[in-house]
């Protein structure tokens, strides 16, 4: 720059006013083409750039400042030198903060986005293949064509909701997709009806088990079927390709379940209708109904509005087994109230109660004794229920089923369809209660027991029973009899009956005492025979021995069995052989009879006798030789004490040899 445009201030001021022209022109080429690769307005960093530049043009000319105009003159001195480089340089004529704020307007211009948000977004560009869509980040994003077939009139221009998956992905290309922006919306959709209890739409696409498929907001929700309507719904093909309105009931985020109900929707009109229903019931009332439901326990039925339940025993005074043996279902009926709780809404409702009870049709002529048949309709272990006639039962109790006195059950006499004769045993017809009999029909073989079964009379009897004390036998139906364990053997010691006999087998028995009041016999089987202890007295006498068989061990001695079938008994220390061992179980071993008692019906025995007795007399014995050899050698000397010859000492020598001998 020449020293006269320096020194004269006007020409100074013009030229400055060029260059700021200039400057605005290369601002304006920024602005526009930054707008170019935004794709959206930025006038406001270009009336930014011309605010800085437009103060060049407006300020006086300063003072002449040789240093500052040299630097003026480097920077700006043509266009055709201007370099974007020295923008950062010491000799950028930008302040700092000037910078800044620059580098925030044009960050600004862009959206900021984050990754795993649902956004808007413009088309500008549709191929075959794929969608470009510009959502105001630094670069477009493509989605798959295949996302949107469903909108086939999609057109550039358009807007359309985007899921950012990918700021940039390693193309660095922005990754958008439609088909999860319209997921994510759908769910948020779903919650935000479920947290604010929201009426929503939804299209049944289909049926499945146990309910309905519906689809709200793109999603798929189940419909169960008990959430269809209040009433049990039987067809569900009549809700399919219907458009009906729902509440969301239950979300599973984990499965991303969606559980819908469109009785939600009807239930509060409902329960208003019930209330006003139940309000005016009264007990006694007679409404019409249809059948909605029948189940094991009953029928429910529909009141207009609200349920009734009439249970099976208020279906009809005879006994069923189940309710559509009465009703059927959507089957209009007359019921009677009997009862409901306001509180709870549940209405107790009766149909057998609007005819005659069968009790008042019962012939007034029965009477305690008569005979009637019936039908039995009810079995249990203690009786059975005979069916008189419809609505009339009476109990025939297990006891009064025979005369036996066995522990039995009804089940043993009759089952549930059996025709029986029974008598009447009692007839309350105030309380409507009537007890029968059937064993009444035949005999009491009790009437006259003496005269069939004397003492001392002789029968054959079958086993029925053991007890730790005896047996019990019947000997006809209604008769039975023990056998006290005492009585079944006279001489085998028995613990329990079931050592002797077996249940179900024949044992001939003696009749020992009737007791008629009780209806109890005493019998016996041992009384068959005579006592074999009054011969068995005069064999077994005490000191005499018998070999015996050990049979068994205890703790205090042996069993031993002797002959004639007869048992002893031999205490520990009684079982010592002479070899000093202990006798034991299937030795043969002769045993003296220690002591015998015939009331008792014991024999205590002994072996250790049988050979300390032998030692005994053998001791004995030899005491015996020596004093009688003690008395012979005595008088030989009282014979020859004065004189003894050679002669005289041999004969007393074969003396003494003899009795020697003797006594060996």
């Amino acid at each position: 720059m020449s020293e006269e445009i320096i020194n004269n201030p006007e020409e100074m001021a013009a030229q400055v006013e060029n260059v700021a022209e200039n400057v605005q022109e290369t601002a304006a080429e920024v602005v526009e083409t930054v707008a170019e690769a935004a794709a959206e307005p930025v006038a406001e960093v270009a009336e930014a750039v011309v605010e800085v530049a437009e103060p060049v043009a407006e300020e006086p000319a300063p003072a002449p400042r040789p240093r500052k105009m040299r630097e003026f003159e480097n920077a700006y001195a043509s266009l055709e030198n201007f370099s974007w480089d020295k923008i950062d340089t010491e000799e950028s004529r930008y302040s700092a903060d000037e910078k800044a704020r620059l580098e925030d307007l044009y960050t600004k211009s862009f959206k900021s986005i984050d990754e795993n948000a649902v956004i808007m977004g413009k088309v500008v560009s549709i191929n075959a293949r794929e969608v470009v869509v510009n959502i105001g980040f630094k670069s477009d994003g493509v989605i798959n064509a295949s996302e949107l077939r469903y909108n086939p009139n999609l057109k550039i221009g358009d807007e359309i909701e985007v899921y950012v998956e990918s700021q940039e992905d390693a193309n660095g290309q922005l990754q958008l997709s439609h088909k999860r922006a319209l997921i994510l919306k759908s769910w948020q959709r779903v919650n935000e009806a479920y947290d604010n209890q929201e009426i929503i739409t939804g299209y049944v696409k289909g049926k499945t088990k146990g309910g309905l498929i519906v689809d709200v907001f793109g999603i798929e929700a189940f419909l169960p079927g008990s959430q269809i309507d209040v009433k049990p719904i039987r067809d569900y093909d009549i809700y399919v390709d219907k458009t009906m309105e729902f509440k969301v009931v239950k979300i599973n985020h984990e499965y991303k379940n969606v559980v819908v109900s469109h009785k939600a929707l009807i239930e509060a009109e409902i329960e208003a209708q019930k209330d006003e229903i139940i309000s005016k019931l009264e007990k006694g009332q007679i409404l019409e109904g249809t059948v909605k439901n029948i189940v094991s326990y009953g029928v429910f039925v529909d009141l207009g509005g609200v349920d009734g339940l009439i249970h099976i025993t208020d279906l009809s005074w005879g006994r069923i087994s189940n309710p559509e043996e009465v009703v059927k279902l959507d089957e209009k009926i007359n019921v009677v109230i009997l009862g409901f709780d306001e509180g709870k809404k549940r209405i107790a409702l009766g149909l057998k109660q609007l005819t005659p009870h069968p009790w008042d049709k019962l012939d007034p002529d029965l009477k305690v004794g008569d005979k009637v048949k019936g039908k039995v309709v009810v079995i249990a272990d203690y009786g059975a229920f005979v069916e008189v006639i419809p609505g009339v039962e009476g109990l025939i109790h297990v006891s009064e089923m025979s005369w036996s006195q066995h522990l039995r059950t009804a089940y043993d006499f009759l089952k549930v369809g059996d025709e029986v004769e029974a008598v009447i045993l009692t007839l309350d017809r105030e309380e409507r209660k009537m007890s029968l009999g059937i064993k009444q029909l035949i005999p009491d073989p009790w009437a006259n027991i003496l005269d069939k079964y004397p003492v001392g009379s002789k029968h054959t009897a079958t086993v029925r029973n053991f007890t730790s004390f005896g047996i019990f036998v019947e000997l006809e139906e209604g008769v039975d009899g023990l056998i006290h364990i005492s009585d079944l053997s006279w001489s085998k010691k028995i613990k329990h009956p079931a050592e002797f006999t077996k249940i179900g087998e024949p044992i001939d028995v003696v009749v020992l005492e009737v007791d008629t009041e009780n209806r109890r016999l005493s019998l016996g089987h041992k009384q068959l025979e005579e006592n074999p202890w009054d011969v068995y007295e005069s064999v077994f006498t005490v000191g005499s021995v018998h070999q015996g068989t050990v049979t068994a061990l205890n703790d205090k001695g042996a069993v031993v069995a002797l002959p004639y079938n007869i048992e002893g008994f031999a205490f520990n220390r009684n079982l010592v052989k002479e070899d000093k061992s202990t006798a034991k179980v299937g030795d043969v071993l002769d045993f003296m009879v220690v002591d015998f008692s015939k009331e008792a019906k014991k024999i205590h025995l002994s072996h250790t006798k049988t050979w300390q007795a032998s030692k005994d007399d053998e001791e004995r014995m030899k005491e015996d030789a020596a004093r009688k050899q003690a008395k012979e050698i005595a008088k030989i000397n009282e014979s020859n004490v004065e004189k003894a010859t050679l002669g005289d000492l041999d004969v007393l020598q074969s003396l003494k040899e003899n009795l020697e001998k003797e006594g060996m």
